[in-house]
């Protein structure tokens, strides 16, 4: 009757315990997270129609006024890291002189605590590159908003573009990047 006994304490405790470990796992893990897609699709700004501006005389031909619009300041295409991550990434300065980064057909997995960093580390392909975002200067652009579509970020105004060199989308959580591109200047 004892041993019985003993027998049910050991086995309600054990159960206990995977439950507790099984919680703890999916609030870190959030697999879950795997088995749908957030798609975000935000409109980019483009560059607007050429005006033609009257000619000064009769016999001169007419002229193009610049084109209104975005300049593309710095592109390149996202490689896969961690998980598997394809789309490209773009920076864009707008008519009245904010940047965006923008992130075109963006297709990762969506997980856990993914923010978008720009960063003055290379991008290397591989597991060689899961690691390297966090060892140099790195700027938050804020949590991802969606794992899937078209998305733009605010650049903020002390972001010496310069001195980036790519963006990679990071998960805090592990502390490794999912996918990067290199941001070739324009």
């Amino acid at each position: 009757m004892e041993r019985t006994r003993s027998r049910r304490i050991w086995w309600l405790g054990a159960a206990i315990a995977v439950l507790l470990v099984g919680a703890v796992a999916g609030a870190v893990f959030q697999p879950w997270r795997l088995l749908y897609d957030e798609t975000v699709i935000e409109a980019v700004p483009t560059a607007g129609p050429v005006a033609e501006s009257a000619p000064a005389a009769p016999s001169a031909s007419p002229t193009l006024a610049a084109p209104t619009g975005p300049v593309e300041l710095a592109a390149g295409a996202l490689v896969s890291h961690e998980h598997p991550t394809t789309g490209t990434a773009r920076v864009l300065q707008l008519e009245d002189g904010a940047r965006v980064l923008v992130l075109d057909g963006l297709d990762t997995v969506n997980g856990p605590d993914l923010h978008v960093w720009l960063t003055d580390q290379p991008v290397i392909e591989g597991t060689d590159g899961w690691f390297v975002f966090d060892d140099g200067a790195w700027t938050s652009l804020g949590p991802l908003r969606g794992n899937v579509g078209t998305q733009q970020y605010a650049i903020p105004d002390g972001v010496d573009l310069a001195q980036v060199t790519s963006v990679s989308i990071w998960c805090e959580r592990f502390a490794v990047s999912f996918g990067a591109a290199p941001l070739d200047l324009a």
